[in-house]
Order: structure tokens, then C-alpha cells, then sequence
């Protein structure tokens, strides 16, 4: 007999069924939650993850005090953005202006954020987090002013040592290396591992962060074709580290930035392995993997590192405060490599921030935000595509990310998003370009949405405005 935790995923699957075989249609409210506990005898908790679990495969919503309803999106067949063919060089091309354009949107009035890279102020509970910098500053010796040891924060690192069960891990605070943020993490990671003039291998599209770091230290990018589901291509990868002299592999394992795909348990397991057998550092960015709309947490990984081949980084600023500048790293064996780069180039991470985030994890705060903004992410995004959908083009497609807070939008190959960008401006509309996550030249008729904002009338409209100047 199946254990309860598998009579959920039942439960939704045949919900999911139903409402596939149009048995149920759009706009039907589902029964109660007390009707089906009592029709088929399942406790609350076994109803509630169906429903939610089902709520996140896009197929129904719930409507406040009214109950859970048949979505529109459910009734849609989304046209998925094609899957990325970069040449396999290490070519790299210009991208900084735009950049530079898109980066300095955050400082605009007025402006809808969809490029906006972290969640909106309206999500985050600032007001906890000023009562815990009060606390912090009150505990801490000299009020915090005093440097951090080398290795982080002792309370940060115990908590994230706790909270890496979510994931599979089970680290030590002895096995993680607090940083100013998540990107900070992965430079350390790279200036630990490489030279100047070695090879990296990435996803296509990828962060441009992880671009323009790579270029800072001298790395050239090999990018790899990446589908927009399931990630980067296996055959690619393996293709790539049998012929070339790879010395380190970036990945985002779990809804990457900017396509939002998550790679499958057995990639991830795989990716591992030849990492393993080749002996090549995987430096995986795990920053969004907590975001998942799911009923559970995806592995990332880590989970499956024996050898300590994989270094495996993270934050809160995707999360929880963006501004504090919390990530750490657990680097595996190459712990005493990022321990010496961290101390040449850092020398120690912000004393209070790092304080103040690690109470918040220890007393259950952060677990209750994250169960609160994954559900309102989750609406936004089902809320996007919907707009996306009715407003943009015949042809244009879509990802259907399970987690994040990025859609991946493709346009007809005629339209340049650059072009689109310089437009969507005048009308006070912020977007990210997609040829800024590549070095070469492809991407330049996809962009990158952000559903990181509060869901509004406005948000709609803006969305409908952006899909009539592509239809310009």
C-alpha cells in the first residue's frame, strides 16, 4: 500500500485527468475541501497538497473565500520557446551597453519592473526584518561593528546546515562559507579554480552575471544547448568535456535565470557523475530552488555529491533581502581554495546582515515567507502567461516555469527585443533583452519577464501595452 505521502499525488493526478479529458472545464469550481475529505475519506492535508500540487501545474486557482476553480490557462495548449543552439565555440561578443541600460532601470521612477532580477519590496517582510536588525545590533559584541571570522557568521552557517534538509543535504556549519551575496559566492568559486585563459561551460541562455564575471577574470564560455524545461543537454554536456579542456561547469540547476527550467532528478545525477569522471568542478547556483510552486523542494546537485566535486551556492536575495547581501557557499573539497580567495578578496562578510538572517531562519520565519510568496508567485505567473497569451502576437511562446519568478517569452524572428526594449521604455516599461544571456548573437527576438511584482490591474495592462508594440 502507498504511503500517504504519494496519496496526494494520486489525488492530483486524477484531477489533472478530469480536467484534461473535459470532464471538468473552465471556470468549474471544485468541490470543498471538507467535501472531499468527506466523499472520500482523505484527511485535510491530503486534499490541501493535491489541490496545491495541482494549483502549480497551472490548471486551477483559487479565488480568495470562494474556493478553488478551473483556470483558463488550463484549457490552453503554450507554445514553448524553442530550445537554445549556440555554436559551440568560445567566441565571446559584446553585450555591456545594454546591459548597462537594462541594469540602471532599477533606479527609474514610475517605471513597471518586469527586468526587475529580485522580487518587489511588496513581497518581502521588511517589517520583521527591521525588528531583527534591532535585535541583532543589541546581541552582537560592539553592536556589530566588528569583523565576522573568515568562514561566516557561526549562527548563519548552523541554520543553513539545517535548512539544507529541504534539499537532501546534510552539511555542518564546518562545510559552508558565508559571502555577500550569491554571485560573490560564484566568483570565488571561479578565481578558486581557474586562470586566466581556461574554459567554462554553461547554459544558453544563462544569467549575465555569470557572463560578465567570467569575462572579468579572463574565462571564455562555452555555451551549451539548454532545453527550456528539463535545462542544459546532456549529450551536449558530455560532448563537450570528452573534447575539450573544460575546467569548471556553471549551472542553475533549479528554475534558471532566465528560462526557468529545472533539470530533471536523473540530469542532475548524471551531470554529476561526468563532472566526477572527468574530474571538473561543477559550480552549481542553487538561489532559486527554495521559489518552487510545487508541493515539495527539488534536489538540486549537491544532493547527489559524493566526491565534494560540486560547489554549491546560494542566497536570500531572491528570497528574503535582496540588499542585506547574505549568500554562502558549501564548496566540497575545495573548501580551502575559497577560504584563501574569500580572505584575499573579501576578508569578511557583513557582520549584522548575516546576523540578522540567520535568527530569521532559526525561529521559523523564514519557512512562513517562503509559503506566502511561493503561492503569490505562483498566481502571478499563471496570471502572465494568461495576459501573454490574449495580448501578444499569434505565435509568440511562452515558458511555464515550475518556480522563480522569470518567464522566458520567444517572438517571431523578425522582432528584435533590443528594438523593443528602446520602445517599451517611452511607455515607462522596463524589459530584459534576451541577447543579454548570451555571448553570441542568438536571443535577440526572446526577453526575459519578470513575475516578481504585485499582481495588479495596472501590471495587466502594462503586459497588454508591451504586446501592442510588438504588434507594432
Amino acid at each position: 500500500m502507498k504511503n500517504s505521502n504519494y496519496l496526494y499525488l494520486q489525488f492530483a493526478d486524477r484531477i489533472e485527468k478530469q480536467i484534461k479529458s473535459g470532464v471538468l472545464s473552465v471556470g468549474d469550481k471544485l468541490p470543498s475541501i471538507r467535501e472531499v475529505c468527506s466523499e472520500t475519506g482523505y484527511s485535510m492535508s491530503t486534499v490541501s497538497k493535491a489541490y496545491y500540487e495541482v494549483e502549480s501545474r497551472s490548471l486551477i486557482e483559487s479565488r480568495p473565500q470562494s474556493g478553488y476553480y478551473v483556470s483558463n490557462i488550463s484549457a490552453r495548449t503554450v507554445p514553448e520557446p524553442s530550445a537554445s543552439s549556440p555554436i559551440l565555440s568560445v567566441k565571446n561578443v559584446e553585450r555591456e551597453d545594454l546591459i548597462d541600460l537594462v541594469y540602471n532601470d532599477m533606479r527609474a521612477k514610475g517605471v513597471t519592473m518586469f527586468s526587475l532580477g529580485f522580487p518587489s519590496n511588496e513581497l518581502l517582510p521588511i517589517a520583521k526584518l527591521n525588528k531583527g536588525m534591532i535585535q541583532a545590533m543589541r546581541s552582537l559584541p560592539n553592536s556589530g561593528t566588528s569583523y565576522e571570522e573568515l568562514q561566516g557568521n557561526l549562527n548563519l552557517r548552523k541554520e543553513i546546515a539545517r535548512w539544507a534538509f529541504t534539499w537532501g543535504g546534510s552539511p555542518t556549519e564546518d562545510d559552508i562559507i558565508t559571502t555577500p551575496g550569491c554571485v560573490n559566492a560564484i566568483s570565488h568559486c571561479l578565481m578558486s579554480l581557474t586562470k586566466p585563459g581556461d574554459t567554462i561551460i554553461t547554459e544558453s541562455p544563462v544569467y549575465f552575471g555569470v557572463l560578465q564575471l567570467a569575462k572579468s577574470l579572463g574565462l571564455y564560455v562555452m555555451e551549451l544547448p539548454t532545453n527550456i524545461t528539463t535545462g542544459i543537454e546532456l549529450d551536449a554536456v558530455k560532448k563537450a568535456i570528452a573534447t575539450k579542456k573544460i575546467k569548471a561547469c556553471v549551472l542553475m540547476s533549479n528554475f534558471s535565470n532566465p528560462s526557468g527550467s529545472m533539470m530533471p532528478n536523473e540530469h542532475k545525477k548524471e551531470v554529476v557523475r561526468l563532472m566526477e569522471f572527468y574530474n571538473i568542478p561543477l559550480i552549481e547556483d542553487d538561489i532559486h530552488g527554495d521559489l518552487y510552486f510545487g508541493s515539495g523542494r527539488p534536489t538540486n546537485c549537491k544532493t547527489y555529491d559524493e566526491s565534494g566535486i560540486v560547489l554549491c551556492c546560494s542566497s536570500v536575495s531572491k528570497t528574503l533581502a535582496p540588499g542585506y547581501r547574505v549568500g554562502w557557499v558549501l564548496p566540497g573539497k575545495f573548501k580551502k581554495e575559497v577560504l584563501r580567495s574569500k580572505l584575499y578578496h573579501t576578508i569578511s562578510s557583513p557582520t549584522i546582515t548575516h546576523e540578522v538572517v540567520g535568527d530569521f531562519l532559526k525561529n521559523g520565519r523564514y519557512e512562513n515567507h517562503l509559503r506566502k510568496i511561493r503561492k503569490i508567485l505562483n498566481q502571478n505567473c499563471n496570471n502572465y502567461i494568461n495576459t501573454v497569451l490574449e495580448s501578444f502576437p499569434t505565435g509568440t511562446k511562452v515558458s511555464q516555469p515550475q518556480g522563480g519568478f522569470f518567464l522566458w517569452v520567444e517572438l517571431d524572428k523578425r522582432i528584435d527585443t533590443a528594438d523593443l526594449y528602446h520602445l517599451a521604455m517611452k511607455h515607462q516599461i522596463s524589459i530584459s533583452p534576451g541577447r543579454i544571456f548570451s555571448f553570441q548573437d542568438q536571443f535577440s527576438n526572446c526577453m526575459r519577464l519578470s513575475f516578481g511584482l504585485p499582481w495588479t490591474n495596472e501590471l495587466r495592462q502594462s503586459i497588454q501595452t508591451l504586446g501592442k508594440l510588438v504588434d507594432l
